[in-house]
C-alpha cells in the first residue's frame, strides 16, 4: 500500500513536523491487524517524529489506533486501515497534531472552543468515497481545537456487523454520542450549523473584530466565485470571499476533460489550483460559513451581510456565485430513507449495494454515467426517465444499452420510494404512456435529476425565476443595483466550469465599473 515513491513523498511533508506524534495501536487479535501494523510501521519509518506504540487503551478493536502528542491522546482515532481517500485524512491529522496550522476561521474556532461537554463523533466511511474525507478531516480539526471533542473514523468495510446493526446504507454517516447526527454529503459549515442548533450557547462569546467596509464581497467558492475574487483583487479592491467550501460542485467531480487548455484534471486538483491561485492575492477568506440574509442598504448604497457565524460584513458591492446542489425528487420515502437506500452519489454509496438491484432516477448525462458506474458493482441497474426520450449524450446511451446489467425505462414518473424494516425495498412509478402503476423491488435508489440553484437566502433581495435561478443581464447585473451574480446560480445557459469562470470574471469587471460610477 505504501510504495517507496509514496514514502519518499511523505518525507517532504513530515520534514518540518514541530512536535513528535505517537500512533498507539490497540492490542489484540484480528485478521487485518498484521496488515495495519505493517502499514503504520512503514509510515513511522519516514520520520523520527513519528512513533508507533502498541498498548491496551480501550479502543474499538485491535485494528483501531489513536494519535497522541506529549503522551496524551488528542481525540483523533482511526478504526480500520486508512487507505484510499482516507490516507490524506491520516497524513493531515498527523501534520496538524504536530503543529501545522488548522485552516479554520477564528470565529469558528471560537465557537468550537466554547463547547464544554464531551462530544464523541463516529464517522462511518467507505475508502472509495470522495466526500467522506472532508467530514473526517473537519471533525479531526474539531478534536484538535477542543479537548472535549474526539473523532473516530470507522471503515464500514471492516465493521460489517456494526453497519448492519445501525442500518447504515450510505456514507459518510456521522454519529454523535451514539445517536445519528448527520447523513450523506455534508461540509464543515453544515456540521457547525448542526452544533449551533444543538448547543446555541457556544455562539455567545465568539465574536471577532469586524472587517472594514469591503469593496466587493463574493459569496461562493466555486469556479465563478474564485474567478470573481481574483479579477476584483487584481483591480486593487478590498475583497472578501464567503464560502461554505472552496471548489463547490467541482470538488465532487471525478474527471474533468473539457476545461480548455487542460487536457485532463480532477475536481480535487482543480480545486487546489484555484485555491493556490487565489492565495496569490490579498483576499479575505471566510470559509465554512454561509450568508443567512442580506440587507440591501439605504441612501449610502452599502449592503449588509449577516453570516451564520454571527459576523456582519458591510460591502459596497456583492457578487453572488453560490452555484447549485443536487435536486431532490420530492416524493414520499425519499427524505425519510436518505442513508438507508436513497443516495445521490454513486461513487460514494455504490459499494454498499454490491450484488443488489438498484435504480437510477434521471436519464441525463449524470444519470446514465451513474448507471454505468454502478453496473460494475451491483447486480442490476434500472434507469427511470420522466420524459419520452433520454436526454443523455448518444455515446453514453449506446454504452448503457450495450450493458446487460442496465435497463432503461422512459415515460416513468416516480411516485414513491418504499422501505421495509428501515431499508429501501422498492420503487413505485407510473408509466405515463399507459397510466399504469408498477413496483420494482430493489435495495437502493440513486437520484440524478439535475441541480437546484443555491439562491434561497436571496428571497426579497433580487428577482429570480420560478426555478430559483437569479435573473441577470449580459453584464451579470441582477435586479438590485450593486448586486451581481455569476455561474450556475444564475439564468446563464450551459452550466459548465469554463462558462462559470468567464461569468465570474465578467461579474467582477461589472462590479468595478459600478464602483467607479457610484462611489
Amino acid at each position: 500500500m505504501l510504495s517507496p515513491d509514496i514514502l519518499n513523498t511523505l518525507k517532504t511533508y513530515t520534514a518540518n513536523m514541530k512536535n513528535p506524534v505517537t500512533l498507539v495501536l490497540q492490542t489484540g487479535a484480528h485478521q487485518k491487524r498484521d496488515e495495519l501494523h505493517e502499514f503504520l510501521s512503514k509510515l513511522c519509518s519516514i520520520s523520527d517524529n513519528l512513533i508507533l506504540q502498541q498498548a491496551d487503551i480501550n479502543l474499538r478493536s485491535p485494528i483501531s489506533f489513536a494519535l497522541q502528542v506529549d503522551g496524551k491522546p488528542n481525540g483523533i482515532i482511526f478504526s480500520g486501515i486508512p487507505g484510499g481517500h482516507e490516507f490524506n485524512s491520516l497524513i493531515l491529522a498527523i501534520l496538524q497534531s504536530s503543529g501545522s496550522p488548522i485552516k479554520l476561521d477564528d470565529t469558528l474556532t471560537g465557537l468550537l472552543k466554547n463547547i464544554n461537554e464531551p462530544l464523541h463523533f463516529e464517522v462511518f466511511v467507505s475508502l472509495s468515497c470522495h466526500n467522506c474525507p472532508d467530514v473526517v478531516q473537519s471533525l479531526n480539526q474539531f478534536a484538535l481545537i477542543n479537548d472535549n471533542i474526539n473523532s473516530e473514523m470507522i471503515d464500514g468495510g471492516l465493521y460489517e456487523q456494526l453497519i448492519a446493526e445501525r442500518n447504515i446504507q450510505g456514507v459518510p454517516s456521522v454519529y454523535l454520542n451514539g445517536e445519528l447526527f448527520a447523513n450523506g454529503k455534508i461540509d464543515t459549515a453544515q456540521l457547525i450549523d448542526k452544533l449551533l442548533k444543538r448547543y446555541p450557547h457556544i455562539a455567545k462569546t465568539s465574536q471577532t473584530e469586524q472587517l472594514p467596509t469591503q469593496d466587493v464581497t463574493v459569496i461562493g467558492g466555486g469556479p465563478a466565485g474564485v474567478a470573481s475574487a481574483i479579477y476584483a483583487a487584481r483591480k486593487g479592491l478590498k475583497v472578501t470571499m464567503i464560502a461554505d467550501r472552496i471548489g463547490g460542485q467541482v470538488k465532487d467531480t471525478v474527471d474533468i476533460e473539457n476545461l480548455i487548455s487542460v487536457n485532463k484534471t480532477t475536481g480535487t486538483q482543480l480545486t487546489n489550483n484555484m485555491q493556490q491561485h487565489m492565495s496569490d492575492y490579498d483576499i479575505t477568506l471566510k470559509e465554512h460559513v454561509r450568508v443567512d440574509n442580506i440587507d440591501k442598504g439605504g441612501d449610502d448604497k452599502l449592503k449588509t451581510l449577516h453570516l451564520s457565524s454571527g459576523e456582519i460584513i458591510t460591502s459596497k458591492t456583492i457578487i453572488v456565485a453560490t452555484g447549485a446542489k443536487w435536486r431532490e425528487l420530492g416524493v414520499p420515502g425519499e427524505k425519510e430513507n436518505v442513508g438507508s437506500g436513497v443516495a445521490y452519489c454513486p461513487h460514494c454509496d455504490g459499494p454498499f449495494f454490491k450484488g443488489k438491484d438498484v435504480a437510477v432516477v434521471g436519464g441525463g448525462n449524470s444519470g446514465i454515467e451513474a448507471a454505468l458506474d454502478l453496473a460494475g458493482m451491483v447486480n442490476k441497474v434500472t434507469v427511470f426517465e420522466f420524459m419520452d426520450e433520454f436526454k443523455a449524450d448518444q455515446v453514453l446511451l449506446d454504452k448503457a444499452r450495450a450493458n446487460d446489467k442496465i435497463t432503461l425505462i422512459n415515460n416513468a414518473e416516480t411516485k414513491q420510494i418504499i422501505a421495509t424494516d428501515g431499508k429501501v425495498s422498492a420503487i413505485e412509478y407510473t408509466d405515463r404512456s399507459s397510466n399504469q402503476t408498477h413496483q420494482v423491488e430493489l435495495a437502493g435508489v440513486f437520484v440524478q435529476i439535475g441541480l437546484l440553484p443555491n439562491s434561497q437566502f436571496l428571497q426579497n433581495v433580487v428577482e429570480s425565476t420560478r426555478f430559483g435561478e437569479v435573473i441577470i443581464d449580459e453584464k451579470c447585473h441582477t435586479t438590485e443595483p450593486g448586486i451581481f451574480a455569476a455561474g450556475d446560480v444564475t439564468t446563464v445557459p450551459y452550466k459548465q466550469i469554463v462558462v462559470a469562470m468567464g461569468e465570474g470574471s465578467k461579474a467582477a469587471l461589472s462590479a468595478f465599473d459600478y464602483l467607479i460610477k457610484e462611489f
